[in-house]
């Protein structure tokens, strides 16, 4: 009985030595992503983390156009990004954005953006890292994601922008259209029609039963480097980099952006 209390006390120190390293780790590794507004007006940038992760500092903030801002995250964080658009702070009500709101506020503090908002997924890893893009709740602005080639390891680091603004070419029945009528966002089909053959669940659940539709076609023929619904396949983006660039609209805005 000696031996397994000695063996228990053996084991709790151990992992609480490995917990203190891991801190230790994350907090004099931390990653960096250089957020960077390539569009012709203000964004505002937010990140949310996902379950289990902290929020991080900067969490949400103003970005004119040309401009670029440094964010940290810890080594081992996941979570999201996205920029909203159209925002107004000083309305104090709790929908202060066009696009990508969090619940009116300027730092998120880790609310999630009402869609429709392009997503950049993120999940940080020490040895391997991956991202992608998504648009399964809709899409508001192209973005572009890549490793910074000085400090990246190896793997495939790149996920580029959009040939075409899907905001010039979205249905009717996904737009978002602001006071003025300015369409500023396109919905999925999950999010316009709440339809389990659309947002691949029940039934529907499963990459055999849940396949590409009309909507989710043209988003991806918009930008194919995207997940345009859930079981979407596109190409696989892991690598090890302590530094992220991420740009919103990548080469510019318009009807046609090139890739």
């Amino acid at each position: 009985m000696k031996q397994l209390r000695q063996s228990a006390a053996s084991s709790l120190l151990s992992l609480l030595i490995w917990l203190f390293m891991l801190s230790d780790y994350a907090e004099s590794n931390p990653v960096t992503f250089i957020v960077v507004n390539n569009c012709p007006f203000t964004i505002w940038p937010a990140t949310a983390p996902n379950t289990g992760n902290p929020v991080i500092p900067d969490d949400g903030f103003c970005l004119p156009p040309g401009e670029a801002k440094r964010i940290q995250a810890p080594p081992t964080w996941s979570g999201r990004l996205w920029a909203r658009t159209g925002c107004d702070f000083t309305t104090k009500s709790n929908h202060a954005c066009q696009t990508g709101d969090c619940q009116g506020r300027y730092a998120c503090d880790g609310v999630i953006g009402t869609p429709p908002a392009t997503l950049v997924e993120v999940s940080l890893q020490p040895i391997k890292s991956s991202f992608d893009v998504s648009l399964v709740d809709g899409y508001n602005l192209p973005v572009s994601v890549y490793a910074n080639t000085k400090s990246v390891d190896e793997g495939n680091c790149y996920i580029g922008g959009c040939g075409k603004n899907i905001n010039s070419c979205c249905p009717p029945e996904l737009q978002v259209k602001d006071g003025r009528g300015t369409v500023v966002a396109c919905k999925s089909a999950c999010l316009a029609f709440n339809l389990d053959v659309f947002c691949c669940r029940n039934a529907y659940g499963s990459p055999g039963k849940c396949k590409a539709n009309v909507y989710s076609k043209l988003f991806k023929d918009a930008c194919p480097s995207y997940y345009s619904y859930a079981f979407d396949k596109p190409s696989s983006v892991s690598c090890s980099s302590k530094e992220y660039i991420i740009t919103f609209c990548p080469s510019g805005w318009g009807d046609h952006i090139l890739i």
